[in-house]
């Protein structure tokens, strides 16, 4: 059973709870304060959002794309209303996917790739693989 064969939302949930017991990922003490990017007005009101947000980023590189923290961005801002003004897209926090992007990095499921971002490694993508095949059963 391969993770791009589940619905995105179910593997998403169930790789953050992984996420969350592992002692790389700990959501930094500045991240309960913080807005997702100018195009939202408040913080996150979920608990666990520093997980879902990495379980994201994590399916995003297993689907096969070289991903930047530009593109992250890009991806994960969203519209900003301005008033009577015409909406306009805004990117996302980079601070927020940087550090996310640091933490899949000291636990072995990223790597950088030279002049093509950062790439999952095999590692990666059997832990990815693994959970999947739980959800499944």
């Amino acid at each position: 059973m391969l993770a791009r064969d589940l619905p995105a939302d179910k593997l998403i949930k169930k790789v953050a709870e992984e996420l969350e017991k592992m002692k790389e990922f700990e959501m930094p003490e500045w991240a309960k304060f913080v807005k997702t990017g100018v195009h939202k007005e408040r913080p996150p009101q979920q608990k666990n959002w520093w997980w879902l947000r990495a379980a994201s980023i994590l399916r995003k590189l297993y689907l096969g794309e070289k991903i930047g923290v530009n593109r992250l961005r890009k991806i994960y801002g969203g519209r900003r209303d301005r008033g009577h003004k015409t909406e306009h897209k805004y990117k996302a926090s980079g601070k927020i996917i940087r550090k996310i992007l640091q933490q899949l990095e000291s636990a072995g499921f990223v790597k950088i790739e030279k002049g093509k971002g950062r790439v999952i490694t095999p590692k990666g993508q059997s832990f990815l693989d693994k959970i999947a095949k739980n959800i499944k059963e």
